[in-house]
């Protein structure tokens, strides 16, 4: 089994973790928006990426006290939940969408990927956390990734 990836927004730190580590019994993230995907670190993957939608570079991303933070953990570490930057959902949020495709080009080439990814993959990926940032812009929300192993 490999590890699944859930993009949400959340109004605070605190809410995410309540979005992650359910006491309601309800899957995780259960009426949050978001988006699940196979594969997207955000903390790895997405790093180029970021560095390329926000200008910063790649340790000024890491440098950024929200950038991977972990908000709530199982017991037994298996569900993680960590923060995304507010430049990158700002960035995203304001974004002009034709301009991820080339976005996604030149983050398919970074080292990150063993393997070149598809850009197209890539490109509807930053669609859909583009959206999500909107939405949790439009809200005063924060990004946030769940991580199950």
């Amino acid at each position: 089994m490999g590890v699944l990836f859930g993009y949400f927004a959340a109004a605070d730190d605190d809410d995410a973790a309540r979005a992650v580590l359910r006491e309601d019994g309800e899957p995780t993230a259960t009426g949050y928006d978001g988006f699940d995907v196979n594969a997207m670190d955000p903390t790895a993957d997405l790093l180029p990426a970021e560095a390329l939608i926000t200008g910063r570079s790649e340790d000024g991303v890491r440098a950024d006290p929200r950038h991977g933070h972990l908000i709530a953990m199982t017991e037994d570490g298996d569900l993680v939940c960590l923060s995304l930057t507010d430049a990158l959902r700002n960035a995203l949020a304001t974004t002009d969408r034709a301009s991820l495709q080339a976005v996604a080009e030149e983050w398919a080439t970074s080292p990150t990927f063993p393997t070149p990814p598809n850009p197209t993959s890539l490109a509807e990926f930053l669609h859909r956390t583009a959206d999500l940032a909107t939405r949790a812009t439009s809200r005063g929300h924060h990004l946030y990734c769940w991580i199950c192993v």
